[in-house]
């Protein structure tokens, strides 16, 4: 495909050039046949603007197998939605075979082909080619849509056959999935989030379901909204399966033949199901529909409705957005009311998150009123209680925010040897329960305090390969993120968080995957965004920076905040719109409004958090 060829839709000259080269490279590795050389990269394609469309040629008549190779991997990077055109340069038995959705592999420069694509060994050798795909992977996603980093070489065999009574080559042996270098994954997919609710959790006096994100990878210009609900009908992926729940009966799908899902003039999705009202309770249609807004409000921000529809056009539910947020609690939706922090006496101090000033007055309570020096703090979500670590990292005690409160016995204290060595900022999860690691290098350990006042608890981490340096619960009480550290090198890692559920074996933390495969030192973190961090690290022989990364270990688009030197600690909301609040040691506390620079706040600050 290029710019010219005809039939084709037009790009513009940097697309023709691209697909040209890896015509080129192909052309040279299966019409030459050479018996030596060494491999050539195919170079992925460069990222489009998100309004273009890329289709696919089919084959032409008489295409060599060079040509057939060039078309069917140009065909899986274009935006055809079934792959149809990619079939084309398949025979039938082996298109009736193929199933591309499920997976995706993500080489670092695109496929390489072997200049080595012997003849086979059939009687004729013209009329069957072998040729070898290889490469270097940086990640796949799976049936499920779900991202995972990966690493190593790449090689698969293609297997092409002349047919004897038309002479045409195509593919007859090929592997499952689709391939592609890692900019054409860029502009061929994006991350949404779709939304379950927390299995064993519930918020407040009327026990609203905690939305728990689960993020995926789909194609961005074939039907994405349609592809969501799909995949959101279908279930949550396979590492979030086990500690979360989905609101729909089990088989829902889409009504036969729908497609094309759009909201319409007035902002509104009606979504038709093949559920009968005889299904559907009240309250669960309720559910099921904020799961629909949640995740298409990743798509669609404007949207404002959805409707679920049944069979025969019955009105299942509505649900406004207004609505939706108080049937779930959400993380993202949840505006802090305050920045914290410790002021030049080492008290908390606030102030409203909206605030332009750089005044804040000492929490009430023991911590705002109080003597007691601390370090590091960490305020509940519903900004009730807060909890804080003191005497050089040894102790942690909770309190209330509420004036005349005291401080009581600590619940926790370590016996590391330096302060560096002992307690970590504690946080605290919806549900209430407070997390903290003890960092003493002789025995690690991850501790949760339930509701903030009951006796600690140790969190069985059996997966854990070094000594835990930072941990960060999510807001929805599932997930938590983990700095470990071994062997000099630190990774920042991911857990699933399984809850005690009466079998006596306790609260554990398990399934750790890497969030940042490239840093091998962290020094801050904070959740940023419902599947989001920002962190403080560094990559092999680079410098400290601050940056985004997603959970699943993607690559997040977009800029990094603003650089600052000397930085210690961080801090985030789920809500993307509140500023970042950073401590540096250069400037004290410092925040980042949007579309601003670095302002300090107090020069005298320390350890800014948000609750959480």
């Amino acid at each position: 495909m290029g710019a010219d060829r005809k039939g084709g839709v037009r790009l513009r000259p940097g697309r023709a050039v691209a697909y040209t080269a890896l015509g080129a490279v192909l052309l040279a590795g299966c019409a030459s046949m050479p018996d030596s050389g060494d491999l050539r990269n195919v170079e992925s394609t460069p990222r489009q603007d998100t309004g273009v469309r890329v289709f696919a040629m089919p084959p032409a008549e008489g295409a060599g197998p060079a040509e057939i190779m060039q078309g069917f991997l140009e065909a899986l990077t274009s935006d055809d939605p079934d792959y149809d055109t990619a079939r084309k340069y398949l025979t039938d038995d082996a298109a009736r075979a193929w199933r591309p959705e499920r997976s995706t592999t993500v080489l670092a420069n695109g496929p390489s082909i072997e200049p080595d694509c012997r003849a086979g060994a059939k009687p004729d050798p013209a009329s069957s080619v072998t040729c070898v795909l290889a490469g270097t992977r940086v990640a796949t996603v799976d049936a499920h849509q779900a991202y995972q980093p990966a690493d190593g070489s790449y090689s698969k065999k293609v297997h092409l056959a002349r047919n004897a009574k038309t002479g045409q080559w195509r593919i007859d042996g090929l592997p499952d999935g689709v391939v592609m270098g890692k900019s054409d994954f860029q502009r061929n997919y994006t991350s949404v989030d779709k939304y379950y609710f927390a299995s064993d959790t519930t918020v407040g006096a009327t026990g609203q379901p905690v939305a728990v994100a689960d993020p995926v990878f789909v194609r961005s210009k074939v039907d994405p909204m349609t592809q969501m609900v799909r995949s959101l009908l279908d279930g949550p992926t396979s590492w979030l399966g086990p500690v979360v729940r989905s609101s729909f009966p089990t088989g829902t799908a889409l009504q036969k033949d729908v497609s094309g899902l759009a909201p319409d003039d007035q902002n509104k999705l009606t979504v038709p199901l093949n559920l009968k009202e005889s299904q559907v309770a009240p309250g669960k249609c309720t559910e099921m529909a904020t799961q629909v807004l949640f995740t298409l409000r990743n798509l669609v921000p404007t949207l404002e409705s959805v409707a679920l529809e049944g069979v025969g056009g019955r009105r299942l539910c509505d649900l406004s957005e207004e609505r939706a947020e108080s049937v779930a609690w959400h993380g993202s939706a949840k505006s802090p009311e305050y920045l914290y922090f410790l002021d030049g006496r080492h008290r908390l101090v606030r102030m409203p998150t909206g605030s332009t000033g750089t005044s804040a007055l000492p929490v009430p309570g023991a911590f705002g009123e109080g003597d007691k020096g601390l370090e590091s703090v960490a305020v509940s979500r519903d900004e009730h209680s807060a909890a804080g670590v003191g005497d050089s990292g040894k102790s942690l005690y909770v309190t209330s925010l509420a004036s005349g409160s005291l401080l009581g016995n600590a619940l926790l204290t370590s016996a590391g040897p330096t302060p560096a060595d002992r307690l970590t900022t504690p946080s605290w999860d919806a549900r209430g329960d407070l997390w903290v690691a003890d960092r003493d290098p002789h025995r690690s350990r991850l501790y949760v305090v339930a509701q903030g006042a009951a006796k600690r608890q140790e969190v069985a981490v059996p997966e854990l390969s070094g000594q835990i340096k930072d941990a960060r619960v999510a807001a929805d009480g599932v997930r938590i993120a983990l700095v470990v550290e071994k062997d000099g090198k630190q990774s920042l890692l991911i857990g699933r968080i399984q809850r005690d559920d009466g079998t006596g074996e306790g609260t554990s933390v398990v399934e750790l995957r890497s969030a940042a495969p490239d840093l091998e030192q962290v020094s801050a973190l904070s959740w940023a965004g419902d599947s989001r961090l920002l962190a403080v690290g560094r990559e092999q022989g680079g410098v400290l920076q601050m940056r985004y990364v997603q959970v699943d270990g993607s690559t997040l688009d977009g800029p990094a905040p603003g650089a600052l030197t000397g930085v210690k600690a961080i801090a985030a909301s789920e809500d993307e719109r509140v500023p970042l609040v950073a401590y540096s040691e250069d400037d004290g506390v410092v925040r980042l409004p949007s579309g601003a620079q670095w302002q300090k706040v107090d020069k005298d600050g320390t350890a800014p958090v948000y609750p959480g």
